[in-house]
């Protein structure tokens, strides 16, 4: 049944008076608009009053039925206008553009319906409802008014969200929702907004429904999206690109499973085919090049695609892979398909030889093979023809590496090699072995490693292996073994660097194996040389340091560490040095830094600085001047920051170590100054003593009474170094940041606290604390809840904290009305602990002073909870004078909580029984 044909009673009488003015002038203006010439432009008064009448009919509602069903009439008519409209002027034909205009009727319509969506006597209002906000949604995108698009499609989500997805059963309700997500996910795409265009299309998938073309249709909007990303070429939008695509493949997979008819099999085929080829084509910008084979094989044997793009692909992705053979025939194939476009086919072309042209030069080489073949006269000649083919060794480039490599065939040549082998050519010998040196030698400040090798190689066929050579033989051996060390052929390396040590131990052959040992990450292989090195006659102290040096390079921490510990033993000796001892323990400290779980080590190194230190003095340790003080610094700041690190970790002891002997290094003085960081020291003392603490309670052990007062003497030396005397408490603020002056009184609390008789002294820090400018609220707060409990608890402490505390807050201008309802509760508490019970008016005071809090406060600003707690403890405190007969007081307390609970909201019941029993007693 259409919506014209639902009959609805007439608007008269009642409530239906209201309605029938809006909806007059709604009728009226759609009447215009269909008396509207088509083909010329909408005015935009049509759509001005049909929203000033919508505003009008919107605050009268809620609408009988009979309301409902004649506003229903309204849009539909509005809309077949609007369609009528579209028709005439051919938009769907001659594919001119719906104007903004025709778009805001649409909306009007669409709005208007969402007034009575809930009608009754309507089949599936909803999907009604939701289909006119989303085919005005579409308009509106195509308009590229994304704003109003999306608008449009969260309207329609919103009407079916509350739709059970199983009891739909109409076909083109199943597709509409998912046309719905599309549609909303495409005008996200389009204000970058990807996060959530990506979300609407993963939700649609619960919307398919099991239909072969809802997967069609949702694995092509992701391949969509996955093409636009492609497009852009960016290198961070090709994994989200791979990702699209490959939702799309799943989702055609999927779809082939429920096909149930032949067109739908081979559209799905089609879209899958070229959601691979597109897979492919993004695993070839990722390098993926066995990937992208595999796509090739899947379409040409599974698909039977024969697209022209995948010889290209396949081509590239041979390439690649250094397959210059299947490359050639892939590029061979695409010569004789003609379907290929000629500049596909040429660009195709120059990729190949871009990749191969270095082996393409094998022409190039045999013609050079073939000029030197000529050269069969005698030695000097050789060498001058060697001399020619090698041209400036000093050149780069392809050419270079291309003559070398054919000098290296020709000297290797046994002809070459006989004619420069007779004795009377020792001249000639030496001086092919000269040139080849050379031109290694060039390649290999070129860093051409492979061409040096060969170069090298071939230079020693020319060198005697007589006893007076064996030096000259050493060296090469060791330059092949830098070459293959070059070139990470680290084996190959480790056998030349045998033979040079065979024939000529030293230091550098030592040196170049631990190198090697290192590079393949053989820490033992490497210390075992480092120990080693000691024992070369030709052994200096450098070489410890440099190969500290490679091993930070290589990030091979407990060989760096060896090294540097190594070389701090030599120290002492007074042998000269390659660096001063600050530097290596500077570094050694760093290296144990980047490692994890080091703090133990970097505590021992600290502590054998700091004996150096204590050795040497700070001049002579750290260095003078400005050089002296940066090294004091350092060591000071790093003991600090180790010290908050293994705090942070709960390694409670080891910090307390770290900021003890941070406040030594801050404490040493350069350059005979009176004192160092005086500062730093009373901070890093005040830490320390935290740090003591909290690995008390960490082991939930406690402090001996000579660690108590080795602690106290800690924080009495840092009190001393800021202030003379209880007056100039103001100079500790001044310097001092308030943390650490909250913590040094924080710690001298708990530590008095062990000490008979200082309850006084107690309440004399804290009041001084409280009195200073770097007090604050979360301080004293603190402090009162600590003071408050534990077996050392002191109630004046905590009274005074926490009274202090709250009056702090209450003067703010926004106080913390949580923290104000915990110290009330605390000094309830309190106060009732330590006061004369029932009786007791400090703690009826503190009720008052609650109530007094809360009168003014808006609704639940003051915790509930805490005020439920104070109303019924209130009135609770009457049982026992109601019990012992003394009714004033009994009535005082539940007058008293009846007060309180009259400012909580939720204690209506309560209030009420509290009010009758007040009555009746």
């Amino acid at each position: 049944m259409k919506i014209d044909e639902i009959s609805s009673p007439e608007l008269r009488g009642g409530q239906n008076d209201l309605h029938s003015q809006p909806c007059s002038q709604i009728e009226s203006s759609i009447k215009d608009i269909e008396k509207h010439v088509p083909g010329t432009a909408l005015p935009d008064s049509f759509s001005t009053d049909l929203r000033r009448s919508i505003s009008q009919l919107n605050f009268l509602s809620p609408y009988p039925n009979s309301i409902k069903l004649h506003i229903w009439k309204l849009s539909y008519r509005l809309w077949n206008a609007c369609v009528d409209l579209s028709n005439a002027a051919g938009f769907k034909t001659s594919g001119h553009k719906i104007d903004e205009e025709h778009a805001k009727l649409r909306q009007v319509s669409a709005d208007l319906l969402f007034l009575a969506s809930d009608v009754s006597g309507i089949p599936s209002p909803a999907f009604k409802s939701a289909s006119f906000f989303y085919k005005t949604g579409l308009i509106w995108h195509d308009l590229r008014k994304f704003e109003h698009a999306n608008y449009c499609f969260e309207k329609a989500t919103d009407l079916l969200s509350k739709v059970e997805i199983s009891t739909i059963s109409e076909n083109e309700e199943k597709r509409f929702l998912l046309d719905l997500n599309i549609a909303r996910s495409r005008t996200a795409w389009e204000v970058s907004d990807r996060n959530l265009a990506v979300a609407l299309l993963s939700r649609s998938k619960s919307v398919l429904f099991a239909v072969a073309e809802n997967y069609k249709a949702l694995a092509n909007q992701y391949l969509i999206f996955g093409k636009a990303i492609l497009s852009k070429n960016e290198v961070s939008g090709v994994n989200e690109a791979l990702r699209l695509m490959n939702d799309a493949l799943e989702l055609c997979e999927r779809g082939l499973t429920v096909v149930k008819r032949t067109e739908d099999t081979l559209a799905l085929k089609e879209l899958r085919s070229k959601t691979l080829r597109f897979l492919a084509a993004v695993h070839l910008q990722r390098d993926e090049f066995e990937s992208v084979l595999k796509c090739v094989k899947v379409l040409r044997d599974g698909e039977k695609d024969q697209h022209p793009s995948l010889s290209v692909l396949a081509m590239k992705a041979w390439l690649g892979l250094r397959r210059f053979g299947e490359a050639e025939k892939e590029l061979r194939g695409m010569v004789v398909d003609k379907g290929i476009p000629e500049g596909v086919w040429v660009s195709a072309v120059e990729s190949y030889f871009q990749v191969v042209g270095a082996a393409g030069a094998a022409t190039v080489k045999g013609v050079f093979l073939g000029l030197l073949g000529r050269c069969h006269v005698s030695a000097s000649a050789a060498i001058r023809v060697v001399s020619k083919v090698l041209g400036d060794p000093a050149g780069a480039g392809e050419e270079t590496r291309l003559r070398a490599k054919v000098v290296s065939d020709l000297v290797s040549d046994d002809r070459i090699l006989t004619l420069l082998s007779g004795e009377d050519t020792s001249r000639e010998r030496t001086a092919m072995h000269a040139l080849l040196w050379n031109c290694a030698a060039e390649h290999f400040r070129s860093k051409d490693f492979q061409t040096s090798a060969e170069i090298f190689e071939k230079s020693l066929l020319y060198n005697p292996s007589d006893i007076e050579s064996r030096n000259l033989r050493a060296k090469g051996f060791r330059v092949l073994c830098l070459c293959y060390m070059g070139l990470s052929q680290l084996d190959r390396a480790q056998e030349y660097i045998n033979e040079a040590e065979k024939l000529e131990p030293n230091i550098a052959s030592t040196f170049l194996k631990f190198k090697i040992y290192l590079q393949k990450n053989e820490c033992d292989g490497s210390i075992s040389q480092l120990q080693a090195m000691p024992s070369r006659l030709d052994f200096t102290t450098e070489f410890l340091s440099l190969a500290a040096h490679e091993a930070i390079v290589c990030r091979c921490h407990p060989v760096t560490v060896a090294s540097l510990s190594l070389l701090l033993n030599f120290y002492p000796t007074g042998k000269q040095m390659p660096t001063t001892e600050v530097v290596v323990f500077r570094t050694l400290v760093t290296t144990l830094s980047q490692g994890p779980q080091n703090d133990s080590d970097i505590l021992k190194q600290m502590k054998r600085a700091h004996t150096r230190l204590s050795e040497l003095g700070a001049d002579k340790f750290f260095g003078k001047g400005e050089i002296g003080r940066r090294e004091r610094n350092w060591f000071s700041v790093n003991a600090w920051n180790s010290g908050v690190k293994t705090g942070q970790e709960d390694q409670h002891a080891l910090s307390a170590e770290f900021f003890r002997l941070a406040s030594e290094f801050y404490g040493a003085s350069i350059d005979e100054e009176k004192e160092g960081n005086h500062v730093m020291v009373c901070k890093s003392l005040i830490m320390t003593v935290s740090a003591i603490i909290s690995d008390e309670r960490q082991r939930k052990s406690t402090l001996l009474e000579n660690e108590v007062k080795e602690a106290i003497s800690l924080l009495d030396r840092a009190g001393k170094m800021l202030m003379s005397s209880s007056t100039e408490y103001d100079k500790l603020e001044a310097i001092i940041e308030p943390n650490l002056l909250f913590m040094y009184t924080w710690c001298a609390f708990d530590l008095y606290s062990r000490i008979d008789d200082t309850g006084s002294q107690q309440l004399l820090l804290i009041k001084r604390f409280a009195n200073s400018k770097s007090c604050n609220p979360k301080y004293l707060l603190q402090i009162g809840i600590d003071a408050s409990q534990g077996p050392r608890s002191n109630h004046e402490v905590a009274t005074f904290a926490l009274s202090t505390c709250l009056s702090t807050l209450l003067a703010s201008s926004s106080p913390d009305y949580e923290s104000v309802a915990l110290i009330l509760r605390k000094l309830v508490s309190l106060r009732s602990i330590h006061g004369a019970d029932s009786n007791d008016d400090a703690t009826m005071e503190t009720y008052k002073q609650a109530y007094r809090i809360m009168v003014g406060l808006k609704e639940g600003e003051y915790p509930v909870e805490e005020a439920k707690w104070l109303a019924m403890t209130a009135w609770n405190r009457a049982a026992i004078p109601v019990r012992m007969g003394n009714m004033d007081e009994a009535k005082r307390w539940m007058s008293m909580g009846l007060e309180l609970a009259k400012k909580v909201p939720g204690m209506q019941t309560y209030r009420s029984c509290m009010e009758d029993f007040v009555a009746g007693f």
